[in-house]
């Protein structure tokens, strides 16, 4: 018996609940949300991806992938623990 697979293509409403979320992220001192290294400057002239840019290129560029459970596995990878 064949399995679906859901595939999670983002609709517009899911990239703007997507986005709200990493910024909630960013704004909140818990997470390490600093910008990271790209090497093309064609963009970044500074060499420097912002955190929500970059990881809504990452869900962009990998259309299976769960976003709700991105976000989650995001959360624990970025959470600040003292």
């Amino acid at each position: 018996m064949p399995t679906a697979t859901r595939k999670y293509l983002l609709t517009p409403e899911e990239v703007e609940r997507v986005e709200n979320e990493l910024r909630k992220m960013l704004e909140d001192d818990n997470f390490n949300t600093l910008s990271s290294y790209i090497a093309s400057t064609e963009v970044y002239s500074d060499h420097q991806i912002p955190f929500v840019q970059k990881h809504m290129a990452y869900l962009r560029s990998h259309p299976k992938v769960n976003p709700d459970q991105y976000l989650s596995n995001l959360r624990m990878m970025t959470k600040i623990r003292a």
